[in-house]
């Protein structure tokens, strides 16, 4: 159902700097890149949904939506502290350190990051009814 999803950004470069280790850390790879935008995805699947990062085509400047995330699932707790640690030491910021989240269920675990821009980014393990180290 989900084709893509874009978020703004002030400055491409940094983005890319950003966004390039976390997605090729999941497996993913740049799809499409011209001097506006960027988008990460499976280059030979396009029933993979695609992350765009780009200038606004109006030509503002980019403004973060409050309330506004993307969330990425992974199979396994691991994966959800290696992206959160991935992104801070990409330049982005915490949000939420990597945890289970009871009020959202049973072993939800998950890490909040923003991007340099402020968008922000969940990764989560979902029913992962496992305490680390078990």
């Amino acid at each position: 159902m989900l084709a893509y999803t874009m978020v703004g950004t002030k400055d491409l470069a940094r983005a890319l700097r950003f966004y390039t280790p976390l997605f090729n850390a999941m497996g993913l790879d740049i799809c499409w890149q011209d001097d506006s935008c960027v988008s990460f995805g499976d280059p030979d699947d396009v029933n993979v949904p695609q992350y765009f990062v780009g200038y606004p085509f109006d030509g503002h400047e980019a403004t973060v939506g409050n309330g506004t995330m993307t969330a990425f699932q992974f199979a396994d707790i691991k994966e959800v502290d290696t992206l959160h640690h991935l992104a801070l030491e990409s330049g982005g910021s915490d949000e939420g350190a990597p945890g289970f989240r009871p009020q959202y269920g049973d072993g939800f675990y998950a890490a909040y990051v923003r991007d340099p821009d402020g968008n922000k980014l969940a990764v989560v393990c979902r029913g992962y009814l496992h305490e680390p180290g078990e």
